[in-house]
């Protein structure tokens, strides 16, 4: 990636954490997700009205590092008025992405910022956390998910 590209994805990326998009509790939300990275204490409550299988709104409130707030702020951006059948393909290549650096150029859009985390293992934990939650919240999964198991 070239040095201008990596300058880019920085400046998005610190922008996301410093003004968070859909950054509070949403009302009247219908399903919510939790997840908690134990490691470094990231924390965060993802908050949604589905209608039927689709997304109509989404939030996230908590805490963590600027790499895992940037990557719930752009989740909330990224998910709206999608099924629950693309929220977890969506997830698929954001975790292939962040885990590999891989860029699949259908569908991840802005998301692309975050290709780079593959290359610092440790934090791929902080930016995937919030989409373990967001997957959780469309499944209807009760109980906080952890990046424990994750691989990386």
């Amino acid at each position: 990636m070239s040095d201008d590209l990596d300058e880019l994805y920085q400046q998005v990326i610190l922008d996301h954490c410093k003004t968070p998009r859909n950054f509070r509790v949403l009302e009247g939300a219908n399903r919510k997700g939790e997840g908690y990275n134990p490691l470094c204490g990231d924390n965060y409550t993802v908050f949604m009205k589905m209608d039927g299988d689709v997304v109509k709104d989404i939030t996230f409130q908590g805490s963590g590092c600027c790499i895992s707030k940037a990557s719930a702020s752009l989740l909330t951006d990224s998910v709206k008025g999608k099924s629950k059948s693309e929220v977890k393909e969506l997830f698929k290549k954001v975790h292939d992405m962040m885990t590999t650096g891989h860029v699949d150029d259908e569908g991840v859009g802005k998301l692309a910022v975050f290709a780079g985390v593959h290359k610092f293992p440790a934090r791929v934990k902080c930016a995937i956390l919030s989409w373990h939650a967001a997957v959780a919240a469309v499944d209807g999964q009760d109980g906080p998910v952890s990046t424990e198991n994750e691989s990386n």
